[in-house]
């Protein structure tokens, strides 16, 4: 019993680690795409053009994530990712040419995809150890390692050290922590081996597949939200509509990403006291109500209240949609369903962006901002595919003992 449920802990806390270098290592790199425009004078075009087909080759690397899982374990498709990650990125520091560059960048995708994947099927493993829902601890994480990973950049920037060294020294923290962390996570005795009966890998149950494609669109929804804050709040607040200073627009982003770490960091309390759906019901109804201040605010200050207000709610349902999917399978079939469902993230960020940007070019930001905050109101609708009950109790991992709940 004790053992079992210090290994649950390690692995905890190691996986949180991986989520947050997984945020640090993606805040760094976007964060220096500036820096390497002057370094190599990319267009806008092309770094718009470079961001989608990583966000395409992401895609690819979950699905290489799947058959790497299932082969071996989550486990050491994780470990493998996070050196992948550390390679591309000293390809991204040492790149001679524009070329080069982007090959770099492409094989970052394929690497951030496997992580990506590979970070949640250890969360749903570990979340079912636990039996009761732990699973905004770890986004929490990567909110902290984003906002950590943005700050080293700036903190790189104001002491003149260079972009090569800058993202070299990214690589390396990667490398060295990721090798650390990798021992603590669950091997397959604790994930993947399972004795309970699964459906077949591509025969869910009709109600089981419904619910699983209500979780994707939910995520689908979540992910498009995210993106459009991300790339459009510093754009809409500067426009002519909002006249803000460059200064004033990033304090958009930021309020949304600080309520989102908030939110997410006090998420486990909130499923497991209410249930799934009437917090997906709460965080929808935030989320719209934030998004709608944006879009009627009359200046910047009442539009960076709503980016505020939205990111106490919506940041939470990502990780209940992985956290309600893994109820679904077990063992190495949970790898495959997971891996599948982080597709929608990819899927959201391209047809959220695509609609958004599309709106903001030919109507501007404020008519695109609506896109989001109907995306929100859909996840309001799709509330009900989650449990009603909180999630309290025990379970058995990998056949054996059961967990207590004491944190």
């Amino acid at each position: 019993m004790s053992s079992i449920a210090s290994g649950l802990r390690r692995a905890r806390a190691a996986d949180s680690v991986a989520f947050a270098l997984q945020g640090f290592f993606f805040a760094v790199v976007l964060t220096e795409l500036p820096q390497q425009q002057d370094e190599f004078g990319l267009s806008d075009g092309l770094i718009a053009g470079s961001i989608v087909v990583v966000s395409l080759l992401a895609g690819g690397g979950s699905v290489l994530a799947e058959q790497l899982a299932v082969r071996w374990s989550s486990r050491a498709t994780l470990r493998l990712g996070l050196v992948l990650i550390s390679g591309t990125g000293a390809g991204i520091a040492f790149a001679p040419t524009t070329p080069a560059l982007l090959a770099a960048l492409c094989c970052y995708g394929v690497a951030l995809g496997m992580v990506d994947a590979s970070t949640n099927m250890q969360a749903v493993f570990i979340q079912h150890g636990y039996g009761t829902f732990i699973l905004a601890s770890f986004y929490a994480a990567w909110s902290a390692g984003s906002i950590t990973g943005a700050l080293f950049v700036a903190g790189a920037e104001s002491l003149d050290v260079p972009l090569r060294e800058t993202l070299l020294a990214a690589a390396i923290l990667v490398l060295i922590a990721g090798a650390a962390l990798g021992p603590w996570l669950l091997g397959t005795d604790a994930a993947e081996a399972s004795t309970t009966e699964q459906p077949p890998r591509d025969a869910l149950p009709e109600v089981a597949l419904r619910a699983y494609l209500a979780f994707g669109i939910a995520m689908a929804l979540v992910f498009g939200i995210d993106l459009a804050v991300g790339s459009f709040s510093a754009l809409y607040l500067e426009s002519d509509v909002l006249g803000a200073t460059a200064a004033t627009a990033a304090l958009g982003l930021a309020a949304y990403q600080g309520s989102s770490l908030l939110a997410r960091l006090t998420g486990d309390r909130w499923v497991r006291r209410f249930g799934p759906r009437r917090v997906v019901r709460a965080a929808a109804a935030i989320g719209v109500a934030g998004l709608a201040l944006v879009v009627a605010a009359p200046v910047p200050g009442v539009a960076i209240a709503g980016f505020l207000i939205a990111g106490f709610g919506l940041p939470v349902i990502a990780p209940l949609c992985f956290g309600e999917a893994g109820r679904l399978a077990a063992g190495p079939a949970l790898d495959s369903l997971i891996a599948r469902l982080n597709l929608f993230n990819y899927a959201g960020t391209l047809i959220g962006g695509g609609l958004v940007g599309a709106l903001a070019a030919g109507a501007g930001h404020r008519i695109a901002f609506v896109v989001p905050m109907l995306f929100a109101a859909a996840l309001f609708g799709l509330a009900t595919t989650f449990h009603t009950r909180p999630q309290t109790g025990v379970e058995t991992i990998g056949g054996g003992g059961h967990v207590s709940l004491d944190k």
